[in-house]
């Protein structure tokens, strides 16, 4: 099988030699002198500008951590070792000893506006009613549905004075400060100045961040202009403008490198790497904390039920031939996280390619390639860390048709996806389909495992979409949430994700090593081990 998927040459970077005329629209107008970055995403769409993007981690990579600042950063400086959270506007943030479940956060002191308004705990109070009080005058529906996963334990939240934010959970959260890095801090008189309509809000956006919006088109292209006055030296940006442009099709994206019409793409498909770097092009990757796995249904009705049905999936699918296919640009799945990760230092179980194996399980749950299971599975044509989802799909559906399992895709655009993810697998928006394909970050705890497996995190309080419930998983869990101790929760945390691989909850296929291609001219770029990175240290020369 390895050398079957190798030869078929699923992803075929022969569209790559596309002539800048069969773009699908002018990107002349992105063409500027040096010191303008422009970058070609995964995105269909310029992900929404209202400090709660859409377009998933892609879109806070561009428009959330760019425009915006939130109470808590990620140190996106170092390439050497996993991102770290920092202070952002928030200078310290703690649990109340006497009732963990009260955060107290203080505000960074001399904090700017785009607009040179100051930032005051007010501002925070309105970013957070904005994606939780859903009968507030300014709430976000759009920001909701990107925000509220995040911070599903929140329950209220008050400025205590000009400089001091707080919050309440619902129950004992430890990793709520990774949640806050999500959300964006807007300004209210900007919202107001906008007529109080985030639509119109959203064409003349107003953050504190790094990045200033000049102009904003969410089909075509957005552009960025640098904050002088932003309130971390450091940080403020080398070049004078960012242009972003939703390049979703991997050989639009090559071809638009190699015309010159954008500086940095996302994504490149493997087979164009080696002609890339023959032509002069650097490719970056790294390692970060990024799964690509199918999401299983495990609720009544669903055929991923069967334990034996997972297991089996898992021991059909040939991860050395789908890491050659993708020219080595992947670790082989070994969970939801990497193997050699402290929570997946010493693996309980390990799957392997093991076809006799995993025809044996099929036939114990009454299939076989005569009998076979049929369901759907709903993928995308493009996104966020979904590497190469079409090729990648189409190998899958070839392994496991081998064992029995015949799959029919149900195919989706990125944020369409993400909206039905949001819907759980019941409803009539999934059109039938028993697993979904996204990948997703793994940064923290909450991120990475415990918002797929909490019983009362179905949505729409939470992701998980296929009803997966469990009292030992939500005991494990609440034993994590309660523990503030670092090691403490990192062993429990290793706990839970040996549980999960033993228990075959997911389809593990991959772990990418999130490619980049760009001109030469782009120059200081650090790719950090995370789904976000740090555009502010890059310049454009020449």
């Amino acid at each position: 099988m390895t050398s079957t998927f190798r030869r078929r040459g699923l992803l075929s970077g022969a569209g790559a030699v596309l002539a800048a005329g069969a773009l699908p629209f002018d990107l002349a107008m992105a063409q500027a002198a040096g010191g303008t970055l422009r970058v070609g995403m995964t995105a269909a769409a310029v992900p929404l500008t209202n400090g709660v993007p859409d377009q998933g981690a892609e879109g806070h990579r561009f428009m959330g951590v760019t425009l915006y600042d939130q109470l808590i950063h990620w140190d996106l400086s170092k390439s050497d070792a996993p991102a770290t959270l920092v202070p952002g506007l928030a200078t310290e943030w703690r649990a109340d000893p006497a009732n963990p479940k009260r955060w107290t956060f203080t505000l960074r002191q001399g904090v700017k506006f785009h607009d040179g308004k100051p930032l005051t705990a007010q501002d925070v109070v309105f970013s957070f009613d904005r994606v939780l009080k859903s009968d507030a005058p300014h709430f976000d529906q759009r920001a909701a549905a990107f925000g509220r996963v995040r911070i599903p334990t929140v329950v209220s939240w008050e400025a205590v004075d000009e400089r001091t934010f707080a919050l309440e959970t619902r129950t004992v959260d430890s990793t709520l400060p990774y949640g806050a890095s999500w959300i964006g801090i807007v300004h209210q008189a900007a919202w107001e100045a906008a007529g109080r309509n985030w639509d119109a809000y959203m064409a003349k956006a107003v953050g504190t961040g790094p990045w200033k919006l000049e102009s904003f088109n969410i089909r075509e292209r957005a552009v960025l202009v640098r904050n002088a006055e932003y309130w971390d030296a450091k940080r403020v940006p080398k070049c004078e403008r960012l242009v972003l442009l939703p390049l979703a099709e991997p050989n639009t994206r090559v071809a638009a490198l190699r015309s010159n019409q954008v500086d940095w793409i996302e994504a490149p498909p493997p087979d164009a790497v080696p002609s890339l770097k023959q032509a002069g092009f650097n490719i970056v990757t790294n390692q970060y904390p990024h799964n690509w796995t199918w999401q299983l249904a495990t609720a009544e009705g669903s055929p991923w039920r069967d334990l034996r049905v997972r297991r089996a999936a898992n021991l059909a699918i040939d991860r050395a031939a789908m890491k050659g296919m993708l020219g080595g640009l992947m670790d082989e799945g070994a969970g939801l996280l990497p193997l050699g990760h402290p929570w997946n230092s010493v693996p309980k179980f390990k799957w392997s390619y093991d076809l006799a194996a995993a025809k044996k399980l099929m036939a114990e749950a009454g299939f076989s390639p005569r009998n076979p299971l049929r369901t759907k599975i709903g993928i995308s044509t493009s996104g966020s860390g979904q590497m190469q989802p079409m090729a990648m799909n189409e190998a899958l559906q070839q392994m496991l048709k081998e064992i029995g399992i015949e799959i029919e895709f149900e195919v989706f655009e990125w944020n369409t996806l993400l909206t039905i993810w949001r819907d759980g697998w019941k409803a009539p928006s999934n059109r039938g389909i028993t697993g979904i394909n996204i990948s997703f970050t793994a940064i923290d705890p909450f991120t990475a495992m415990i918002r797929f497996l909490r019983s009362d995190l179905t949505p729409p309080a939470g992701n998980n979409w296929g009803g997966f419930a469990s009292p030992d998983y939500d005991a494990l869990i609440g034993k994590i949430l309660a523990e503030f101790d670092p090691a403490a929760q990192d062993r429990l945390v290793g706990e839970l994700h040996a549980k999960i691989v033993d228990d075959a909850l997911f389809l593990f296929v991959a772990h990418d090593l999130n490619p980049r291609a760009m001109n030469r001219r782009v120059q200081g770029f650090v790719q950090a081990r995370s789904w976000f990175q740090d555009l502010t240290p890059v310049r454009v020369t020449g």
